[in-house]
């Protein structure tokens, strides 16, 4: 189909799952065969299973990491892009996720190469995976090839060699401990790692090399002073033969390429909390991006939309428009929700306008003091405020509305309801079946 529409260019990765049952297919149909151009796993532990290393295709971690990226983060990625070659001959590994530029409180906080998730300050931290990846990216680019000669360390660890076909090489060592660098999932196997001195050989064109550029790092876990790709002087060969005295938990670089720098960023602005008085109008009229910043869209998706059919002050909206419930892997909630704020806040108050598109169906909520997001946002508790086209509305302690606030609290009052802790006020428009809704905690 996609060769159809002209996209040959556009490869498949499969399953994206498992190794099996997708690498015994693929062996034995051959239009799947044809069809497929990687085999790929999510956090395959370093190792793949016979049947894919039978299909021919280049195998990858499709997706992996998703780690907290402190310096044990750090020791994860680095063991994994070396281990995940040197034990399952993955050729490439995906980190999920690059940037960790959601809300921490959210599932999977900070489990990015580096972190930037205040929108609002502009802070950022480049966090050591972002160094542990210069160690093989910026000396090895698409379509060099690794060299048969890798393997693990004689006490712990692992090297891999990469080279352009053109005379340039790259070597990538790793010693890193099994409790600074335990992955998010799967488990990890007891290993021991120790100081020791390595000795290596090279031969063939390589063997001519006379030195080779150092770039090193060391993840400090005693005394937090951690070393982050620091450049060190050339190593001198010797009939194409190199020693190096390695500690724990660390990794080196030595190639041949000249360009690879560390570079520097200037200092980021300090770290806020999110605003405690927030109010947009979104009145953006040729906005950069579809989605306004600060929301966190958790189901459906929100976007930034002119209804030029409003005679009054709200042309420029926020609109949810996924009208059709998706296929989903994860337990997300039935209904659309988009989040924004400070996951820690409890006395507060949210107004918003809101317009229901369709005349008798569907509604809206607000909420606050919500628990969760993410894929346990079907799970979350709070005060939800639904509001319903019908006219109707009502006030539960979840998302899945099954607890209802105790009726015996709640005092009535015109066009507003009140009761212990919040309170929840409405204005209805029967015309344009527009609603101004609060919610008062």
């Amino acid at each position: 189909m996609l060769n159809y529409h002209g996209l040959q260019q556009v490869k498949i990765v499969a399953s994206d799952n498992l190794w099996e049952p997708i690498s015994t297919s693929v062996i034995f149909d051959e239009e799947l065969s044809s069809a497929v151009e990687v085999i790929g796993a999510h956090y395959p532990g370093t190792t793949t299973v016979t049947q894919a290393l039978l299909t021919g295709k280049p195998l990858w971690a499709s997706e992996d990491y998703s780690t907290f990226n402190d310096d044990v983060g750090g020791g994860c990625w680095a063991r994994i892009l070396n281990q995940n070659y040197v034990n399952g001959r993955m050729t490439g590994t995906i980190s999920w996720n690059l940037i960790a530029s959601y809300y921490e409180n959210l599932s999977f906080g900070r489990d990015g190469l580096m972190t930037a998730e205040e929108p609002w300050s502009g802070n950022y931290v480049v966090e050591s995976p972002i160094w542990i990846t210069a160690h093989t990216t910026q000396f090895a680019q698409p379509g060099w090839r690794y060299l048969k000669t890798l393997g693990h360390l004689e006490q712990g660890g692992s090297y891999v060699a990469f080279t352009d076909g053109n005379g340039n090489l790259t070597i990538v060592i790793e010693t890193m401990t099994h409790d600074h660098s335990q992955c998010i999932r799967p488990p990890l196997p007891a290993f021991n790692v120790s100081a020791q001195s390595a000795t290596f050989h090279l031969k063939g064109s390589f063997n001519a090399l006379t030195s080779l550029q150092v770039w090193h790092s060391k993840l400090d876990f005693k005394r937090q002073n951690s070393i982050l790709f620091k450049q060190l002087s050339p190593m001198k060969l010797s009939d194409g033969t190199f020693s190096l005295d390695l500690d724990v938990d660390e990794v080196y670089t030595l190639t041949t390429i000249t360009t690879g720098q560390k570079g520097a960023h200037p200092a980021p602005p300090s770290s806020t909390p999110f605003p405690k008085i927030y109010k947009d109008d979104f009145n953006v009229r040729n906005p950069p991006f579809t989605e306004a910043p600060d929301f966190a869209d958790q189901t459906g998706v929100f976007e930034y939309f002119i209804n030029l059919t409003d005679p009054g002050p709200h042309v420029f909206t926020l609109r949810q428009v996924v009208t059709q419930r998706p296929v989903t892997w994860s337990a997300d909630a039935d209904q659309t929700i988009s989040i924004i704020g400070d996951h820690n806040w409890q006395n507060l108050t949210v107004t918003c306008d809101i317009f229901i598109e369709t005349a008798k169906t569907g509604g809206v909520f607000i909420a606050a003091r919500v628990d969760q997001g993410g894929e346990a946002v079907r799970h979350a508790k709070g005060v939800f405020f639904w509001v319903y086209a019908d006219g109707t509305y009502k006030v539960t302690n979840d998302i899945g509305q099954y607890f209802a606030t105790v009726l015996s609290s709640v005092i009535y009052a015109p066009e507003t309801v009140h009761f212990p802790g919040c309170t929840k006020s409405q204005v209805v428009n029967s015309n344009t079946a527009r609603w101004d809704t609060a919610l008062h905690c």
